[in-house]
């Protein structure tokens, strides 16, 4: 009798957890995006691992504006995981949030150095961005925006981005360097870490060119290994460690608001606003084109991504870290079969974990990662191939955004840059009657930003 009821309870359990993984299966339409919980799985950690790196540079560059670093680092994880689960969870989409860097740099150095302002003020600066972020999204002006623009400069914007990864991963591995004579050159190819991050390209390209599932994960975790083994990477003492306190940071937004009551401020204000916008549209536009959600040129959903991003940045702001983004390493996770909302919940989960198991993380070095975001961009430069390169009013605003993303070290640079151009050259071919409304309003916002902003 005893045997019979433990078989039934037996049962009703194994029942319970197939219908409950059908139902989050059907919730994330594995079957119609050609997924399963494996792939979807595998992507999120691979993203999780491609851009994990944030979790110690933002306090870095936080800390040096006089944030405590170990808040700013809690702050980050729950403020990434609550955005990748958001993105996952209303949009459906393997895109994962985080910190953006450069707009980091330019909270640190620009505003709180630079322009000698409390952190505590220029974090409200970004509260108040955010704010204005949620507003334009329910406004729906944001996703009007990225509709109005032209099928060649998406393309471009997404090979961009390729472009700009890649010379990322190149100058992470050590291989491409600065250089007072020539801006930049090649890199000691006998340096112990440039050998791992060649070894780490070598095998990757190798299990990509032989089709194997997961190339790029398995490729950094042989890496690691690899690492370990030589003493390039150390292996940590310990495993756990505790989560640090985030109540130096937490709501201090809230407290220095009255303090944005002058120009200069305002300005800060519309630069997080503006940087912010258009890296994350950039973004969107590039990880949507590799992953072909795009149809008729607009990005099914758009409204419910754009929601989970400004919202993101809004929770960021009020934990106590800089202004959050669609992050480009999302890209990884897509490359290796992540097509589903289910590849951000990973991610998510993987940083909520993450707050626990810092010690371990240390060995996901840039050297491991840079073969990743080299691969990826590697993927993402055939949406080149898009882009009507014998129509010289095209290919002129196109090559400006491709080649100006990574030379500009920014993405709303390049299509700052491409952006300008796109009307003038139509213009000059005269089809100027074909340009939408919003790229000329978006050609003058942009030469404001360039000339008057950035300065």
């Amino acid at each position: 009798m005893d045997r019979y009821f433990n078989d039934k309870i037996t049962n009703v359990f194994i029942k319970g957890e197939v219908f409950m993984a059908d139902k989050i299966a059907s919730f994330f339409r594995f079957k119609e995006l050609g997924t399963n919980y494996k792939t979807e799985t595998l992507a999120g950690i691979t993203t999780f691992i491609s851009m994990v790196y944030i979790l110690f540079v933002n306090p870095e560059v936080l800390g040096a504006a006089g944030m405590d670093k170990g808040a700013v680092f809690t702050a980050t994880a729950f403020a990434t995981a609550f955005g990748c689960i958001l993105m996952g969870v209303i949009a459906n989409y393997p895109f994962a949030i985080s910190a953006g860097l450069g707009i980091n740099a330019f909270f640190a150095y620009s505003v709180c150095i630079g322009m000698h302002v409390p952190w505590q003020t220029a974090m409200s600066g970004v509260l108040i961005a955010a704010v204005l972020f949620v507003i334009l999204t329910a406004l729906k002006l944001r996703e009007k925006i990225i509709d109005s623009i032209p099928a060649d400069l998406k393309a471009a914007i997404a090979g961009g981005i390729g472009l700009f990864i890649a010379f990322i991963g190149l100058n992470n591995g050590g291989l491409v360097v600065a250089n007072k004579s020539t801006l930049i050159s090649m890199g000691s190819l006998t340096s112990p870490t440039s050998l791992l991050t060649i070894v780490g390209i070598i095998i990757v390209f190798v299990l990509m060119s032989a089709r194997v599932p997961g190339a790029i994960f398995i490729g950094m975790v042989i890496s690691s290994i690899i690492g370990m083994l030589t003493g390039i990477i150390h292996i940590p003492t310990h495993l756990v460690a505790g989560i640090p306190s985030i109540h130096t940071t937490f709501l201090a937004a809230l407290t220095h608001i009255d303090k944005i009551n002058t120009p200069q401020l305002f300005v800060v204000v519309l630069t997080f606003l503006l940087v912010t916008f258009f890296d994350t549209a950039g973004t969107l536009i590039g990880l949507a084109e590799q992953a072909g959600y795009m149809k008729d040129n607009k990005l099914p959903r758009a409204g419910r991504a754009l929601a989970a991003d400004s919202t993101t940045m809004l929770f960021g702001s009020l934990l106590g870290t800089s202004p959050m983004g669609v992050y480009v390493e999302s890209s990884a996770g897509i490359a290796v079969g992540g097509r589903s909302g289910f590849t951000a919940v990973i991610t998510g989960i993987m940083f909520i974990l993450a707050t626990f198991f810092s010690p371990l993380l240390g060995v996901i070095t840039s050297q491991i990662t840079a073969p990743a975001l080299i691969v990826v961009g590697v993927l993402m430069a055939k949406s080149l191939s898009q882009v009507n390169w014998n129509k010289f009013e095209l290919a002129a605003p196109a090559f400006l955004i491709t080649i100006g993303m990574p030379l500009t070290y920014s993405i709303s640079d390049g299509i700052a840059l491409g952006f300008i151009a796109y009307p003038i050259t139509m213009i000059a071919a005269k089809r100027g009657k074909e340009v939408n409304l919003m790229m000329y309003a978006l050609a003058i916002v942009f030469v404001i930003f360039l000339l008057v902003l950035k300065d």
